[in-house]
């Protein structure tokens, strides 16, 4: 969702509609444009007690924000364009697993082990191994740290923001 102020009587005239009569048009509010295409307004003082910027986030809402595709920042961190992102899971063939550059060996070998080398269960359907989503973070020196863990300065922060 985004939201910029707007007079109802400016969102009237966006709409190309023709403001009520009984209706002030310099009341103040604001055009909501949701992701699903939906336009709206909404009073201001209706607006501004249902909602906030998106700066100045606990911990919390930083990790809502990633299971929304946001990548977060914290204010505080010196690393510049340090970032936090989820990596979804996955539900990989175990036909794949020999072929992924980043399992060691040993998980190769236990897949084989558990699979007896077979790729498909008796109905036909593939074998798989479920992957869990993991939070990652994109470091000052541009490489990517898989299975980020939160220190307890960062998860009592109050100054995550979303990265735009």
């Amino acid at each position: 969702m985004n939201a910029e102020p707007m007079t109802l009587g400016d969102y009237n005239e966006y709409r190309g509609w023709t403001i009520p009569a009984n209706e002030d048009p310099k009341r103040e509010g604001y055009v909501v444009h949701y992701a699903d295409g939906y336009v709206s307004w909404c009073p201001k003082e209706s607006f501004e007690e249902a909602n906030r910027e998106v700066t100045g986030l606990s911990f919390g809402h930083a990790i809502e924000a990633m299971k929304m595709g946001k990548a977060v920042t914290r204010a505080g961190w010196n690393g510049k364009g340090m970032f936090l992102f989820i990596r979804p899971g996955d539900r990989l063939p175990v036909s794949m697993i020999p072929g992924i550059k980043s399992l060691p060996q040993v998980m190769k070998d236990w897949v084989q082990k558990w699979t007896g080398g077979d790729t498909k269960f008796a109905g036909g359907a593939d074998i798989s191994l479920t992957f869990t989503p993991y939070i990652c973070m994109k470091a000052a020196n541009s490489e990517i740290v898989n299975g980020w863990l939160a220190s307890q300065t960062d998860m009592l922060s109050d100054d995550w923001m979303i990265v735009e």
